[in-house]
């Protein structure tokens, strides 16, 4: 059964019929063309669709598109403020050195967004448990964690 959903993504409403079955994933790639929500193992179990939803971070692989309605939406795609300005937590992991295939870096960001937006700082430790619903095949961490320490310090 197709529903409508009224979705506020990166700034601009959306409106859009969909599945009921439809994952956020597919909705955000496959029809909003927002490529940096990854499709990993569609399960919620390696970070690499992670979105920010109202400010918090989902898996969108196992989030329905229909209980999307009504909320906002962040990708990566959407933290732009200014032409060629990275956000903070973009800047860092560029200043660290934090990527290296790539794929697990969308989502690895959106957490550190939702991380930074909290106020709070963190231990080294306690931005390794907040970071552990991602998996990075390439860094071993160590860069991510130096990105996300630059941002959101040391207490």
């Amino acid at each position: 059964m197709i529903k409508i959903v009224h979705m506020h993504v990166n700034g601009t409403d959306v409106e859009l019929g969909v599945d009921e079955g439809e994952s956020l994933t597919d909705t955000l790639r496959n029809r909003l063309g927002l490529t940096s929500v990854k499709k990993g193992c569609e399960a919620g179990e390696c970070g690499a669709c992670t979105i920010l939803l109202d400010g918090k971070s989902v898996n969108s692989c196992i989030y329905l598109t229909v209980w999307a309605d009504g909320h906002t939406i962040l990708t990566v795609e959407g933290l732009q403020r200014n032409p060629g300005e990275l956000h903070p937590v973009q800047q860092a992991f560029v200043d660290e050195a934090a990527v290296q295939c790539g794929f697990c870096t969308p989502g690895l960001i959106m957490t550190g967004v939702e991380i930074a937006n909290s106020g709070e700082t963190y231990t080294r430790e306690e931005l390794r448990e907040l970071i552990s619903g991602h998996l990075c095949r390439c860094t071993g961490y160590e860069n991510i964690l130096n990105a996300l320490e630059k941002v959101v310090g040391k207490k």
